[in-house]
């Protein structure tokens, strides 16, 4: 196995990152941790938009479905918050099959506007306690903190090893996916879908897989929300914290895991940075967003061109020849 430069930098990297919360204090560690929130929310909405190329603005409605059914089962049931985290995303997960079965077919700016209208039919829903289940505009109150291995984590450098432990396995498991043959058909879907769906690929059932994969993991992610937050209401799944997941992935890169990373720490962490100038920050952050727009239009980081190595087929072909 060789290992290359660009690795060793990733791992050394990533160890100085771990070590972040040592020297930061507690308000800069959780800035830390809410840019690890947004990240795995943005990867897995990087499934749908920049793998397969859906227009989806709708993602908060399962990050809220995660959210609330792991309140509801912790503060009612008494089940510890960590062990709802699988059902949460099923239910996550099975909600986006039944609201993305009909409307899967739909293109562009059609399925945007549909799923802007899922997102605020669910933060309406919650508001209206649907069930007698969600406490309406109030919320849930007194969800546990999450316990792991025995350990309770409450403090922000508890909650930084918590939540980029599994930012970093969802960054494993999506780079596995993306260059899978899954993650290849997805990517050929989003380049000309006409094209896939006349190579035998199942455009339908791809674009729904992956509408559901994405669900899954936002909704597991609403399991961590809850208990850091120890209380969510429907204000904290609005139509807003839509608009800054697919900001994210457009910003970054669409389709590329590092630059969703990239585009999750300027759009969550510079607007920290730059609060002292809180009349002005937000003017700021808009310009520079159109001047990328403007002058890179493909984001920061876009993906890298797929590299395969044929030399072993030539190589047969001339064994076979001889």
């Amino acid at each position: 196995m060789i290992i290359k430069k660009q690795d060793i930098l990733y791992l050394a990297g990533a160890a100085l990152f771990a070590c972040s919360p040592l020297v930061l204090d507690a308000y800069w560690t959780d800035v830390l941790n809410n840019i690890g929130l947004y990240a795995i929310l943005a990867l897995s909405l990087n499934i749908i938009l920049g793998q397969c190329g859906l227009f989806q603005m709708g993602h908060a409605a399962f990050f809220a479905v995660g959210a609330y059914s792991s309140a509801i089962l912790n503060t009612m049931f008494d089940i510890p918050l960590l062990w709802t985290m699988p059902v949460a995303g099923i239910l996550a997960g099975l909600f986006g099959l039944i609201v993305a079965r009909p409307i899967i077919h739909l293109r562009g700016d059609y399925l945007l506007i549909v799923t802007i209208g899922i997102v605020e039919i669910i933060r309406i829903a919650l508001i209206n306690d649907v069930g007698g289940l969600t406490g309406g505009a109030n919320g849930i109150f007194g969800i546990d903190r999450p316990i792991l291995f025995g350990l309770k984590i409450k403090r922000p450098h508890q909650f930084f090893y918590l939540i980029w432990g599994f930012c970093a396995a969802t960054i494993f498991l999506f780079h596995r996916l993306e260059n899978s043959r899954f993650g290849r058909a997805l990517n050929y879907i989003k380049d000309d879908d006409v094209a896939a769906e006349g190579s035998g690929i199942d455009i339908s059932r791809y674009k729904l897989t992956a509408f559901v994969i994405g669900a899954f993991w936002a909704g597991m992610v609403g399991t961590i929300f809850a208990g850091k937050m120890k209380i969510i209401s429907p204000e904290s799944f609005s139509f807003w914290e839509s608009v800054l997941l697919f900001t994210i992935v457009i910003l970054g890169g669409m389709g590329s895991i590092r630059g969703v990373l990239l585009g999750a720490f300027l759009i969550i962490g510079l607007p920290e940075l730059f609060r002292d100038f809180a009349s002005a920050r937000m003017l700021i952050f808009g310009a520079a967003m159109v001047a990328m727009m403007i002058f890179r239009t493909q984001g920061l980081l876009p993906p890298l061109p797929r590299r395969y190595d044929v030399s072993r087929f030539f190589s047969k072909a001339e064994g076979e020849q001889s």
